[in-house]
C-alpha cells in the first residue's frame, strides 16, 4: 500500500533523543499541549529516533506509561491524546552511524517540511548533522534546534557552530533557550518598550542596580554525568542569565523583526565589561551544595549525590558582579545569581530604582526603596514596590506593593515555554532563539571567569541545602549597599 502524498503544509518533526529525559519530560507534553488546543499543524507527524529496537506498539506503551505523568490532569484528554498518539512514529537508530539514516530517510514523507530537534548530548550535533546531510535528508526547508548550552568554552562552540553551518543556514538553525519562551520574559519588551512610565526610567541613573536570579530548589540528580565538570557558569550564566540580562540591558530594537531584537542583544554582550583574574576573585562567587533540608526533606551534599567523583570542585552556585560599558547603563552593577538546592525554586528580576536625593520624612527610619520585581517563575507576576503612608497621626512611611499576577489578569491560555517555541520554529520565527554571534559574545566573556577561577585555584565555598548559597554573595550585594530580594 502506498503511503498518501503529503499536504503541502505537511511536517515531519524528527526528534534524536526521543524516548530521552528531555523528550518525555518537556518535548512530547508540549506537544500534545499544542495538539490538544490545536496549534499543531494538521499534517504533522512526530517522529521519535532511539537506540532502543522497539516495535510501534512497545514505543507507544513507553509513551502512554512516561509521558503522561508530565501531563496536568486538567489538560488531560483521552480522545486527543489517541490522536496525538496517531502522530508518532517510532524509528530505531544510532546517531553515530551513517548506515542507520536510511531507515529514517525512508520513513521520512517526500515533500514535507523537516524539523530536526538534536535533544541529544551537544557532542553528537556535528555528527547528526552530518549524517542527516549524507543521506539526503537536508533541504532548504529544513530546520534544525539545537539544545544549549552549546559546547563548553569559545572554542569547542565555534566548531559546533562551523560544522552545522555546512550543512544549515543561520536562517535555519534554532538555538533554544527555553527561558526565552516563558511568557514573562516575552512580557519583558512590552514592559520596557510599550509603557511610557519606565522606558524614561530606565537607565543609569534612575536606576541603581539589578539583579537577576535563577534558582532551583533540585539537586543535581540523575544529571551529574553531564553536570560535573559543566558547573553553573557554564550550565546556566553563560546561556539564560545572559540572556534575561540583554533583554532587561538592550536598547529599542528598530522593529521587532528578529534580526533586529537580536542585534540590539549582541551589542549588550559586546559591551559587558571583561574581567580579569582581579576582577574575578572581587566580583565572583563559587559555592557547592552540602547536606541541609530543603522543603523540609533532607537532601545530600553535591559530593554524595550518585555518580558525582569523589572530591569534585564543580560549582553548583554562582553570583557575580558585572557591568554593562555604555552609556545607559554606566555605574549599574548587574547581580547574577544561579544555584541548585536554595531555599526554593524562584526565577526573578528585581529592578532597583535609585534613591530620592533627599527624604522629606523624618519619622522613617530608612531610605524608602523603590524595585519593580518582575517574577518568572514558579507564578509569573509583576510587583512594583512603593512607599505609602501608615495609618495614624504623623508621616511614616511603610513600603507597599502594586501587583499584576499575569496569569489571572489574562484569561487566554498561557502556554507553557516549550510549546510556544516548538510553534515558533514550526513557523520560522527565530526572535526568541540565540543567533550564532550572540552565543559566541556569550562565551568570550564567560570564558575568562572560567579561566580566573583555575588561576585562583580557589574551591567552591560550602552552604546548606535549603539556603540562599554562600554567605559571600550576601557581600557581594552589601558593598554596593543592596541587598538580595529575600533579605529586604
Amino acid at each position: 500500500m502506498e503511503t498518501p502524498a503529503p499536504s503541502p503544509s505537511a511536517l515531519d518533526l524528527v526528534i534524536f533523543g526521543g524516548a530521552g529525559d528531555l523528550s518525555v519530560r518537556k518535548l512530547l507534553p508540549a506537544l500534545y499541549m499544542a495538539h490538544l488546543h490545536k496549534t499543531l499543524p494538521d499534517d504533522t507527524r512526530i517522529v521519535a529516533l532511539g537506540r532502543q529496537a522497539w516495535d510501534r506498539a512497545a514505543f507507544t506503551a513507553f509513551i502512554d506509561a512516561q509521558v503522561r505523568g508530565f501531563i496536568a490532569a486538567a489538560e488531560f484528554d483521552a480522545t486527543a491524546w489517541a490522536g496525538f498518539i496517531q502522530r508518532l512514529v517510532y524509528v530505531g537508530l544510532d546517531a553515530t552511524r551513517a548506515d542507520d539514516f536510511a531507515a529514517l530517510a525512508h520513513t521520512l514523507r517526500p515533500g514535507a517540511d523537516r524539523v530536526f530537534y538534536l535533544a541529544t548530548a551537544p557532542t553528537l550535533f556535528t555528527t547528526i548533522c552530518a549524517h542527516l546531510h549524507g543521506a539526503g535528508l537536508v533541504n532548504p526547508q529544513s530546520r534544525v534546534v539545537l539544545e544549549k548550552p552549546l559546547g563548553h568554552d569559545l572554542a569547542s562552540a565555534r566548531a559546533i557552530n562551523d560544522e552545522v553551518a555546512k550543512y544549515f543556514t543561520e536562517a535555519q538553525t534554532f538555538r533554544i533557550d527555553h527561558y526565552l519562551g516563558k511568557e514573562t520574559v516575552q512580557n519583558l519588551m512590552v514592559l520596557r518598550f510599550g509603557n511610557a512610565i519606565f522606558e524614561p526610567l530606565w537607565r543609569s541613573p534612575s536606576i541603581k542596580s539589578v539583579q537577576i536570579t535563577v534558582a532551583e530548589s533540585v539537586g543535581v540528580g540523575s544529571r551529574a554525568g553531564f553536570y560535573d565538570g559543566t558547573g553553573a557558569l557554564r550550565d546556566m550564566v553563560q546561556n539564560h542569565l545572559l540572556q534575561l540580562l540583554c533583554i532587561v540591558a538592550m536598547e529599542p530594537p528598530v522593529s521587532l523583526d528578529p534580526d533586529a531584537v537580536r542585534d540590539e542583544k549582541l551589542k549588550v554582550l559586546r559591551s559587558l565589561r571583561p574581567m580579569g583574574v582581579a576582577d574575578v576573585a572581587r566580583d565572583t562567587v563559587r559555592g557547592q551544595y552540602t547536606a541541609g533540608n530543603v522543603g523540609g526533606e533532607r537532601a545530600v551534599g553535591y559530593l554524595q549525590e550518585a555518580n558525582v567523583p569523589a572530591g569534585s570542585e564543580t560549582e553548583t552556585f554562582v553570583a557575580l558582579r558585572a557591568h554593562i560599558n555604555n552609556w545607559r547603563w554606566a555605574n549599574v552593577p548587574f547581580f547574577l545569581r544561579t544555584g541548585k538546592r536554595m531555599a526554593e525554586r524562584r526565577s526573578e528580576i528585581v529592578i532597583e530604582f535609585a534613591p530620592l536625593p533627599y527624604s522629606l520624612f523624618p519619622d522613617t527610619p530608612r531610605q524608602p526603596v523603590n524595585r519593580l520585581l518582575i517574577r518568572l517563575q514558579p507564578e509569573e507576576h509583576v510587583q512594583l514596590q512603593m512607599m505609602a503612608k501608615q495609618p495614624g497621626s504623623g508621616m511614616k512611611l511603610r513600603p507597599v506593593s502594586l501587583d499584576l499576577d499575569l496569569q489571572s489578569a489574562m484569561t487566554g491560555r498561557r502556554a507553557e515555554a516549550y510549546e510556544r517555541l516548538l510553534i515558533d520554529v514550526i513557523k520560522g520565527r527565530l526572535t526568541h532563539f540565540m543567533r550564532r554571534d550572540e552565543l559566541e559574545a556569550a562565551w568570550a566573556w564567560a570564558e575568562p571567569i572560567l579561566a580566573g577561577w583555575q588561576a585562583l585555584a580557589e574551591k567552591p565555598r560550602p552552604y546548606a541545602a535549603g539556603s540562599w548559597g554562600p554567605a559571600a554573595s550576601s557581600a557581594l550585594m552589601a558593598r554596593e549597599d543592596t541587598s538580595w530580594s529575600e533579605e529586604t
